[in-house]
C-alpha cells in the first residue's frame, strides 16, 4: 500500500476532528482528473485500514473489489467500481465521526463523506440522472402535488396495495416492501397558521432564549404533522413560545444526497434570510428531523463558510431534546409527569449522533419516573432515500438487521427513533409489534397533554 511510508495516525485520539469547508465552487472540485486522483488516494488509505468495514456497504464494496482484483491492490480495480462505492454512500458521516483515525488535523486529511459528496456532485453534473432520483429528492414538489385534497387519499390508498407498489417499482424503482410515508392534505401549516401559538415571557437559559421558530421540515409538515404538534405541545407546556416562518423550503439534505449542489444553494437563498431575520429578532430555531438540523448546523456552513447569515442560523439551531435538556439544566423544564413510559428501546439516528450532543433524547426521557431507555447506536439502514430504492433495499435491511434484532429481543413497552423514517425502517423488519413512537410523542404522553 502506497501510504505505508506516510506519518502514523495522529497522537491524542481525543482531539476533535476538524472539518474543512467544501470548496464546491472551485473549478478543481468537478475536475475529473483531480477527483479521481483524490479518490485513489483516499481509497488506498481505506484499503490499508479497513476499520469502517461494518458501517455501510460502501466499504465492503471497495474492499471486496480490491481483494478480488488481479493485483490485490487498488490499482487492479476497474474505475467503474468507484461509482458503486459512491452510490452506496448515503452521507451518514459515521465513518468520519466515529471510526476514521486519519481525519484532519491528521496530515492524511481523510474526509470520506465529503469526498463522496464531491463525486456525487461530479456525477450529477456529468452523467444522466435517473428520474426516480430527481423525484425522490424533490420533497417540496412531490409533497405539494401528493398533498392535494383527494389526490392525497388516492396516493395513500394506491401505495398500500400490491398492485400500486408493483407500479411504483416498475415506474420509479421503489421497492415494493420499502416503507413509504402517507401524505396529508391537511398539512401542519394548514392546521396551524403562522403566529397562532400563545405567547410567553421569554426566559433565557444557557444558549437558549426561550422562544423558538419551528422549522417544520417537509416530512413534519406533509407526512407526519403529529411530530410538529407533539413538539409544540411540549414546548408550550414548558413556557417556550413557538412561531412559524411565513414560508419555508426543503432544508436541502435530499439534494445533498443526490449531489445537486446548485439546488441546495437555491433552497438556502429562500430559507436562510427568513431564519436569520428571526434569529436577529431574538428567536432560536428547532426542527423535529435530525437530518434537517444537521443540514443547517454543518453542511450549509461548510458549503457557505463566508456567509454570516448561515453562521447565525447555525448557532441558533437546536435539536428539540438538546433544547429541552438545556432548559432542564437551568431548572426551567417541568418534571411533573402524569405517567410512566416503562421500558423504551431507543434507536439513536446517525444524523443525530454526528452532532455530538450526547444522548439528550435518552436523558430527557429518563426524567420520566419508572422509565428505562436502552439506546441502540447503530444504523437502521434507512439513510434518506437509500432504503426505498429497489437496488439497495436488501442491503439496507442487512445494515439495519442488528438494530431490528435488538428491538425485537428487548420486548420493550415502546420502540422509538429520533428519525421517523428510521423508525419505520425498523418496523418493516419486525415480525410482530406495533408502529414506532417518536420520542416527542412519548414525552408528550408522559406529560399527559
Amino acid at each position: 500500500m502506497s501510504q505505508e511510508s506516510s506519518p502514523p495516525a495522529r497522537e491524542g485520539s481525543l482531539e476533535a476532528p476538524t472539518r474543512h469547508p467544501i470548496a464546491w465552487k472551485d473549478p478543481e472540485f468537478l475536475n475529473e482528473t483531480s477527483l479521481f486522483k483524490e479518490l485513489e488516494r483516499i481509497f488506498d488509505i481505506c484499503h490499508g485500514c479497513r476499520r469502517c468495514f461494518s458501517l455501510c456497504n460502501a466499504f465492503p464494496t471497495l474492499f471486496d473489489a480490491i481483494d478480488e482484483s488481479s493485483t490485490g491492490e487498488l490499482d487492479g480495480v476497474d474505475r467503474k467500481v468507484y461509482w458503486d462505492v459512491v452510490d452506496h454512500c448515503y452521507l451518514c458521516d459515521m465513518c468520519y465521526m466515529s471510526k476514521c483515525p486519519y481525519v484532519p488535523p491528521h496530515p492524511w486529511n481523510v474526509d470520506f463523506p465529503h469526498l463522496m459528496l464531491r463525486a456525487k456532485a461530479y456525477k450529477f453534473e456529468n452523467q444522466p440522472v435517473r428520474t426516480r432520483d430527481k423525484i425522490l429528492s424533490s420533497t417540496d414538489l412531490v409533497g405539494s402535488l401528493a398533498g392535494i385534497p383527494v389526490v392525497a387519499e388516492v396516493v395513500n390508498a394506491v401505495a398500500k396495495t400490491g398492485v400500486g407498489r408493483k407500479l411504483l417499482d416498475k415506474t420509479l424503482g421503489v421497492h415494493p416492501r420499502a416503507p413509504i410515508p402517507d401524505y396529508h392534505s391537511r398539512t401542519y401549516r394548514k392546521r396551524h397558521a403562522a403566529g397562532s401559538h400563545p405567547t410567553f415571557a421569554a426566559q433565557p437559559a444557557g444558549d437558549t432564549r426561550g422562544r423558538v421558530v419551528l422549522f417544520m421540515t417537509c416530512y413534519g409538515n406533509r407526512n407526519e404533522p403529529g411530530l410538529n404538534e407533539d413538539l409544540v405541545a411540549i414546548f408550550e407546556h414548558n413556557g417556550i413560545e413557538v412561531t412559524l416562518l411565513q414560508q419555508e423550503r426543503c432544508c436541502g439534505m435530499p439534494k445533498l444526497e443526490l449531489g445537486d449542489l446548485r439546488a441546495i444553494e437555491k433552497l438556502k437563498e429562500d430559507n436562510i434570510p427568513a431564519l436569520a431575520a428571526k434569529v436577529d429578532a431574538g428567536w432560536d430555531i428547532v426542527t423535529p428531523i435530525p437530518s434537517c438540523t444537521l443540514m443547517f448546523k454543518q453542511e450549509l456552513p461548510l458549503m457557505f463558510p463566508d456567509d454570516a447569515a448561515v453562521a447565525r442560523v447555525r448557532d441558533a439551531m437546536f435539536d428539540p431534546f438538546e433544547y429541552l435538556w438545556a432548559r432542564y439544566k437551568a431548572g426551567l423544564l417541568r418534571t411533573d409527569f402524569a405517567g410512566r413510559l416503562g421500558k423504551v428501546s431507543y434507536h439513536v439516528a446517525c444524523h443525530l449522533r454526528v452532532q455530538n450532543l450526547g444522548l439528550r433524547t435518552r436523558d430527557v426521557l429518563m426524567l420520566v419516573p419508572d422509565t428505562q431507555v436502552d439506546a441502540i447506536e447503530r444504523c437502521s439502514g434507512h439513510n434518506g432515500t437509500y432504503a426505498v430504492k429497489r437496488e439497495y433495499r436488501d442491503v439496507s435491511m442487512k445494515i439495519g438487521r442488528p438494530v431490528m434484532r435488538k428491538v425485537a429481543d428487548a420486548k420493550a413497552d415502546h420502540y422509538s427513533s429520533d428519525c421517523p423514517m428510521a423508525g419505520h425502517q425498523i418496523e418493516s423488519g419486525l415480525e410482530q409489534g406495533g408502529p414506532p413512537e417518536h420520542p416527542l410523542k412519548l414525552l408528550r404522553m408522559a406529560y399527559g397533554i
